[in-house]
Parts: structure tokens; sequence; C-alpha cells
């Protein structure tokens, strides 16, 4: 019963750590698009976490816990190609970071991709907002498995869904985390 309450206890700080990291990553975000040169300079200079960021200004995360993160995304301008789509090379990185945050919240380590495979179906534009879900499906000694999906709020359109393979052999701590 007690090792029950630890990983429970676990569980439920892994999962803050998850939300944590993806707001955080958010707000870096925000300050690339809207802010001035010296501070996207000190975020250049700082620990990383830049090309996380650049995807996710605006992200508004509703649940990182027990392997599944789910957040939602108004399409910014500066991540739509000159048709007004959402492009493909950002909805692949939002797909891999929520994923992360999804294994996050149930291992407690970054881990890295070794399989990513991405589907689209169809174009979300400028100003949409988007649904992303990611769900652990499969773990197996260091390796963890997750898909994410991604689908338009209003409809519920599909927009992509994401399969992804990632490793813990080169997994790290979530930065400033006391895990």
């Amino acid at each position: 019963m007690r090792g029950e309450l630890n990983g429970e206890k676990r569980l439920s700080e892994w999962g803050k750590e998850a939300r944590r990291w993806l707001e955080e990553s958010s707000a870096r975000g925000s300050t690339i698009v809207t802010g001035g040169e010296e501070q996207v300079k000190a975020l250049w200079e700082g620990e990383g976490g830049l090309f996380n960021a650049l995807g996710l200004p605006g992200l508004r995360v509703s649940l990182a816990e027990n392997g599944c993160s789910r957040c939602t995304l108004s399409i910014p301008s500066h991540l739509t190609d000159e048709n007004g789509n959402w492009h493909t090379g950002s909805i692949a990185a939002a797909i891999d970071d929520v994923g992360a945050a999804a294994i996050v919240s149930v291992d407690g380590i970054i881990k890295v991709s070794v399989q990513f495979d991405v589907s689209y179906f169809s174009p979300a534009k400028f100003n949409e907002e988007v649904e992303i879900e990611g769900r652990v499906v499969k773990r197996k000694e260091m390796l963890t498995a997750v898909v994410v999906e991604v689908r338009k709020k209003t409809t519920g359109e599909l927009v992509a869904i994401g399969r992804q393979w990632m490793s813990a052999s080169r997994g790290k701590k979530v930065a400033n985390s006391s895990l």
C-alpha cells in the first residue's frame, strides 16, 4: 500500500513537471515572437529549449498526467505558410513536444526520439484553434511509445497523427526539476 502511494505521488509530481515544462516552453515561444532583441539573445544564450519554444507560443495546457497530455493552440501567423496553413514542420514540432510531455508525466525525464512518423490529413489555418493530445501507448525497457492526435477544436476534424518511440538512453531530467 505504501509503495502504491509513493508511486502515485511520484506520478503526480511528474505530471506537474510535464505541465510546467510545456507552459515554460510556451512562454519562451511568446517571448521570441514578441520580445526585443535583448530578450531573444538571452533565450538563445540560456539553458536551451529554444527549438521547443518556437512552435509553442500561446499553447494552453489542460492536462498533463498519467501518460496523457492535452493542449490547445491558436495557430499564430508566424507558423503558417504562404497560404495561411499551419506549416507541417511546426505541426511536427508541436507533436514532438506534446508527446514528450506525456512521457515525462509517467517517466519523469525528457527522452530522445528514435523513431518519429507523422501523417497529415487536413490543414489548420491561421488563428484556428487546435487540440493536441498525446498518449503513452507502450513502455518496454528504456523505450516508450506515444501517439499524438491534432484535431480542429471546433469540428474535431483530424489534422495530423504522430507516432513516436522515445528512448531514455540519453534522457535528461526536466530543467530546474527537483525530480
